[in-house]
């Protein structure tokens, strides 16, 4: 868990806390196979996880459960929470860097919940715990911050959190007790991740390359080195039970010196975020000082570089009736894959029509909705 300040690129150290436990509730998830033997990963993605039917998870629905806060005795947030009426756009996926404990117990999984309930509210001053969700080393699904599990239910909004400066707002926050940078999550660990992470995308509409580190979008460890390689397995793991094509976007690398219209879109959506840029197309110091400035905002490396952490907070979907800089962003890079759109920052008929165009002709889904990936593949 991330504090929305800053934090030690390590993470914490072990957190400390025991309260009370509480009444007894829980939520079923969808169960995506279990390991084989304690401390074995699921076997690896097969090559047809692309096609695998949207069913599956319900049709392995097994006795995995979420415990709500009353559950675990969570104490009331200490201020109201802010819940954000939309469904959230991504999965950010942290490790708590605290001991890779053997007390794989149901009770063990409270006790690190409230610790880390502790450490937000008494250590750092947050209105609550900062993550989401959090899965024990014993594979036990705990809900973090107060009204997630009932957001996630409903599928159509999302409860504010403090995991991902620059992500809190849209992106659901998961811990995985233990620390990962130099050794696996336990088997039954990981699979209890895929589950989760397939059951809040069938909640959510999300696909399974919507999955990220923490890593990816702050200057961090997190979520250590062996769990941040297992990503493009998750994703795989997770596509095969949900369906959809499990390829993360890929974004350019832009840096002083380098002109045309990749550039020009950046300096739009950093025009958005409040740089006082005009948008001429070259990467000057104005542009890298600007580049610098939204980086240390978000929290990610300062190195003056539109990189992959500088694209990933950039990048906001946009869709038909939205309307700004970020529009802008997308129509510029729509003419430069010579596909007509004005560039007025009004995402109207004209443009839904050329974003559906060059998603077909690029082989995504001509769903209208620039994401990131459709952006990603826009840049290039």
């Amino acid at each position: 868990m991330t504090t929305v300040t800053g934090s030690n690129p390590r993470r914490r150290s072990l957190l400390t806390g025991v309260l009370a436990l509480g009444a007894a509730t829980a939520l079923p998830v969808a169960a995506a196979g279990r390991a084989r033997a304690d401390g074995d990963l699921p076997d690896a993605p097969r090559d047809t996880a692309q096609t695998a039917p949207r069913d599956t998870a319900q049709a392995a629905r097994q006795a995995t459960v979420i415990a709500d806060c009353d559950t675990w005795g969570a104490r009331p947030p200490g201020a109201p929470l802010t819940v954000r009426p939309a469904p959230a756009v991504k999965i950010i996926v942290h490790h708590t860097a605290t001991p890779n404990v053997t007390d794989l117990s149901r009770e063990q999984a409270f006790r690190l919940a409230r610790s880390m309930q502790v450490w937000a509210m008494d250590d750092r001053g947050w209105s609550d715990t900062g993550q989401h969700f959090t899965i024990s080393r014993g594979a036990h699904v705990v809900e973090g911050r107060h009204g997630s599990l009932a957001a996630l239910g409903d599928g159509d909004r999302t409860v504010e959190a403090a995991h991902c400066t620059g992500q809190n707002t849209v992106a659901i926050g998961i811990e995985n007790e233990g620390t990962y940078t130099s050794v696996d999550p336990r088997g039954e660990q990981y699979a209890a991740l895929v589950d989760l992470c397939a059951h809040i995308g069938q909640q959510y509409g999300l696909r399974a390359y919507q999955i990220y580190g923490h890593r990816d979008f702050n200057a961090t460890e997190c979520p250590g080195d062996r769990l941040y390689a297992l990503l493009p397995r998750l994703r795989h793991d997770v596509a095969a039970l949900i369906g959809g094509d499990p390829a993360p976007p890929v974004w350019p690398l832009l840096r002083t010196g380098d002109t045309g219209e990749r550039v020009r879109a950046l300096q739009h959506l950093l025009a958005g975020r409040g740089a006082p840029l005009v948008p001429d197309g070259s990467f000057g110091p104005a542009t890298e000082q600007a580049v610098r400035d939204f980086q240390r905002l978000v929290r990610a490396r300062p190195d003056g570089l539109a990189g992959d952490q500088t694209w990933h907070q950039l990048g906001v979907p946009v869709r038909a009736g939205d309307a700004g800089e970020a529009v802008r962003a997308v129509q510029v890079l729509l003419g430069a894959r010579g596909v007509p759109a004005e560039a007025d920052g009004l995402f109207g008929p004209g443009t839904a029509a050329a974003v559906a165009s060059f998603q077909s002709g690029a082989g995504l889904p001509a769903d209208g909705l620039v994401d990131a990936r459709t952006l990603g593949r826009l840049l290039g």
